[in-house]
């Protein structure tokens, strides 16, 4: 049977949402995630942007790869941003998209990597998030600065 869960239905409306989905009982609190996520979105000054993070296994992250990145194999994170290109003008938030992360992989990157579960995690929320502003590594320097990035963003969240 697969869990699904939302921490944020009850508080109102807030700016990241964090949701697991996956068997069993999740290895990092939401919470944890949520404040990572909005310390992030303060130091990038999106005091107005909506993100959504789905924690969950290496299953469901197998099958959104298969269906959307056409790769039969499950991976660490992914992000679907609501838009591309330069910034819409819209009233209300800026709605970002969505963050995936498999929590059985984050842990075995942790693992062979000496670190936290929770390090990971925040680390490949922060590489999701700025996929999702339209960074990427497909060449050198883009991968400089898209992980000289990801460090402050990091330092951001408390790590």
């Amino acid at each position: 049977m697969t869990a699904v869960r939302s921490w944020t239905e009850d508080a109102g409306p807030m700016p990241v949402d964090v949701r697991y989905e996956g068997e069993g009982e999740p290895a990092i609190a939401a919470e944890e995630v949520q404040q990572a996520a909005e310390a992030m979105l303060r130091a990038l000054a999106l005091l107005d942007a909506e993100l959504s993070v789905l924690l969950c296994d290496d299953a469901h992250i197998h099958e959104l790869n298969r269906a959307y990145r056409d790769r039969d194999q499950p991976t660490d994170v992914l992000a679907f941003a609501m838009q591309e290109g330069e910034r819409l003008v819209a009233a209300g938030p800026l709605l970002l998209g969505d963050v995936v992360i498999s929590l059985p992989t984050a842990d075995r990157q942790a693992r062979e990597r000496g670190r936290r579960l929770r390090r990971e995690v925040v680390e490949l929320l922060a590489h999701g998030l700025l996929h999702l502003l339209g960074f990427d590594h497909v060449s050198r320097d883009q991968e400089r600065r898209m992980f000289a990035r990801t460090d402050m963003m990091v330092a951001a969240a408390g790590h």
